[in-house]
C-alpha cells in the first residue's frame, strides 16, 4: 500500500474511533480507497477494525454520507481590492485548475502556494488565498485533483479523496512545482519570492514540494505528515512547522523531522498549539480551534514577512 494511501486510511480510521465518522461511510471510503469491497477486508485488519464481507459490501453499495459544512469565506470573492479568478495551467499533458488571487494596483509582491487538504480544491482554501492577498501577497491554490477533472466535478468527495490517495506524490509534486512556475510568471510577483502553505495532506505535500524546489524560500506545513527523511538536506526554504498539541498521530513524526533538519542545517521552527488537534486550522470544520487558528495564521504571517519579503 503506498504510504498517501495509508496516510489517508489512517486519519479516516481516527475519525471513525472519534465519532466524527459513522461506520457505513467510514466502510464506505475504506473499501473505495481499498479498490473494492473484497479488498478492503484486509486494509481494514491492519487498522485494526473487524467487519465482516456482507457488512462492508451492502456499505460499499450505500449512498454517500452527506456532511453539513459551513460557507468557507472570510473574505469575500469581489473584493475590491483583489483581483481572483480561476486559472489553467500546463503540467506535462494536464491542464491544471487553479485560483490565482491577486492584488490590485502597482507593485510587484511576493507569491505563496497554497496546498488543499485531502478533500480537494474547497471554497476554504480559496478563501485562504485571498487572506493573503490581504496580507500583502499573491496567490494560487492548485487543484490537485485536476488530473481527473478538478474538485468540483465530484459530489462524493470521497473520490477525490481516494485519487489524491493513491496517486504516485512525485506526481503531485510534478503538479505543484508547475503551479510554482506559473505563479513566478505572472507580471506581478516576485519570481524570487516563492513560499508556500498547505494542511494535513497538503501539509504533507509541502514537505514533499519543499524538498523538490530550491527556488521555495519559505514553507509552512501545517500538520503535515514527514517527507522521506534522506531527502530533507535538498529543503532550501526556510521552514515554519505547525502542529496541534493532541494530534497524537502526526506529532509521532516530530523528533524524527526536528532531528533531520538541525541536521541538514534546516532554517526552521516548529509550534506545537495548546489544546488543538488535527486540521484545526479550517474554519468550516468540526476541528476549528479559532484561537490555535488565529495564533497560527499570525505565525505564518511572520515568517513570511521574514523570509518572503525581508532582504
Amino acid at each position: 500500500m503506498a504510504d498517501l494511501q495509508r496516510y489517508i486510511l489512517e486519519e479516516w480510521a481516527e475519525e471513525y474511533s472519534q465519532g466524527k465518522v459513522g461506520r457505513r461511510e467510514f466502510l464506505r471510503r475504506v473499501a473505495l480507497m481499498s479498490g473494492g469491497a473484497a479488498l478492503a477486508l484486509p486494509v481494514l485488519q491492519t487498522l485494526g477494525v473487524a467487519a465482516s464481507a456482507e457488512e462492508i459490501a451492502q456499505a460499499a453499495a450505500g449512498p454517500v454520507a452527506q456532511t453539513a459544512q459551513a460557507p468557507g469565506v472570510t473574505v469575500p470573492p469581489d473584493d475590491p481590492a483583489i483581483d481572483a479568478r480561476t486559472v489553467t495551467f500546463p503540467a506535462g499533458s494536464v491542464q491544471v485548475q487553479g485560483y490565482l488571487a491577486l492584488p490590485r494596483g502597482g507593485g510587484r509582491v511576493p507569491g505563496v502556494l497554497v496546498i488543499h487538504e485531502n478533500r480537494g480544491l474547497l471554497e476554504h482554501f480559496r478563501d485562504v488565498a485571498r487572506r493573503l492577498v490581504k496580507a500583502g501577497y499573491a496567490a494560487l491554490a492548485v487543484d490537485l485533483a485536476s488530473p481527473i477533472g478538478g474538485t468540483a466535478r465530484f459530489s462524493d468527495l470521497a473520490q477525490v479523496t481516494t485519487y489524491l490517495g493513491q496517486t504516485p506524490p512525485e506526481q503531485h509534486v510534478a503538479v505543484l512545482n508547475a503551479g510554482v512556475r506559473y505563479l513566478q510568471e505572472q507580471s506581478g510577483v516576485r519570481r524570487d519570492r516563492i513560499g508556500t502553505m498547505g494542511y494535513c495532506f497538503g501539509g504533507g505535500m509541502v514537505w514533499r514540494l519543499a524538498t523538490a524546489n530550491a527556488d521555495l524560500r519559505a514553507a509552512a506545513p501545517y500538520y503535515g505528515a514527514n517527507p522521506p527523511l534522506a531527502d530533507v538536506p535538498k529543503i532550501k526554504a526556510a521552514v515554519l512547522a505547525i502542529y496541534g498539541e493532541l494530534d497524537a498521530r502526526i506529532n509521532a513524526g516530530i523528533p524524527e523531522i526536528r532531528e533531520a533538519m538541525q541536521r541538514a542545517g534546516t532554517v526552521h521552527e516548529i509550534v506545537i498549539f495548546p489544546g488543538a488537534g488535527h486540521a484545526f486550522f479550517n474554519d468550516t470544520g468540526g476541528a476549528y480551534r479559532a484561537d490555535a487558528a488565529q495564533g497560527a495564521w499570525q505565525r505564518t504571517l511572520v515568517w513570511f514577512e521574514r523570509y518572503l519579503k525581508g532582504a
